[in-house]
């Protein structure tokens, strides 16, 4: 039965110091800095989703309160329409009446609407 290697030792006589390589300390502290850089990056990202989070809420807020003074209801298909009607459409000139031939049919809100042109 073989008995187990004493550790290294660093060299001083009776004294016992691992020995550590210097690649080994230079890869634990490049792996140290490069994990709380992308935790630093990490907390940034979550602190621009917070504030995005948190104008968004602001707007909505304006939004409804506005349409409280006003009287009118606060909905997104009210919404939709009334910015709908406002703006002019590509296939319709600024004057022209809303009841074009190109206007869709008011029911549900669409996102995408396809179209084929002969």
């Amino acid at each position: 039965m073989r008995l187990p290697l004493p550790p290294k030792d660093s060299g001083y006589t009776g004294t016992f110091s691992p020995v550590l390589h210097p690649t080994i300390m230079i890869d634990t502290i490049s792996r140290f800095l490069r994990a709380v850089a992308f935790a630093v990056l990490a907390l940034f990202g979550m602190a621009m989703a917070l504030a995005f989070m948190i104008s968004t809420a602001i707007a909505i807020g304006i939004l409804y309160i506005v349409a409280k003074v006003r009287g009118k209801p606060f909905g997104v298909r009210a919404y939709w329409s009334q910015r709908q009607n406002a703006r002019p459409g590509s296939f319709r000139p600024a004057g022209a009446a809303s009841s074009s031939a190109f206007t869709p049919p008011r029911g549900e809100v669409i996102d995408v609407e396809a179209r084929e042109i002969h």
